[in-house]
């Protein structure tokens, strides 16, 4: 389950109340490969706005989104996995995957088939690729609201949105897709 960061809809009780339906699955590809996670969707116009500085790694990227608190959401789920999915022993993700709603899925790297399946596998609001070697943006399925080149976003400051708002304008070599 998302945790409770208070995600633009997310009830900061803790209880994920309509959070669930505006969540969706972000791969992020850069030259370590490939790691997906599922965040509340509010966060993609952060996620585009990071890559208006054209990072090249994943770390670079959440350090961009600082305001959603993606970076300890997302490197935190990353080490877990590491921890638990060593040498190239993916049971554990695998039967994660399986198990877990698709909402619910952990932060994971992509490593096999299976994981690069489900690394494409829209979640309730759809699945975005933000290609950061290639410099492209996929909206695979995108509900929620659609990513553009310039954009406007209110800032997130841990418990909520607020009246202050970020504007961005991606490079033109990025490339969005759908």
């Amino acid at each position: 389950m998302l945790e409770a960061k208070c995600y633009a809809t997310l009830d900061c009780s803790g209880k994920t109340a309509n959070a669930v339906v505006n969540v969706i699955r972000c791969t992020v590809v850069d030259e370590r490969g490939a790691v997906s996670f599922i965040v509340h969707a509010d966060a993609l116009s952060a996620l585009t706005a990071a890559c208006s500085t054209n990072p090249s790694s994943l770390q670079e990227l959440l350090e961009g989104t600082e305001p959603y608190y993606l970076k300890e959401q997302v490197l935190n789920g990353l080490a877990i996995f590491e921890e638990r999915n060593a040498r190239g022993n993916y049971q554990v993700i695998h039967q994660a995957l399986t198990f877990f709603a698709p909402h619910e899925q952990p932060v994971f790297r992509v490593v096999d088939d299976l994981t690069r399946e489900i690394s494409l596998r829209p979640v309730k609001a759809g699945a975005v690729v933000f290609n950061l070697r290639a410099k492209r943006i996929i909206q695979i399925v995108n509900t929620y609201q659609e990513i553009r080149r310039t954009g406007r976003a209110r800032v997130f400051d841990g418990s909520g949105l607020t009246d202050t708002v970020y504007s961005y304008r991606l490079p033109r070599d990025w490339a969005l897709v759908p």
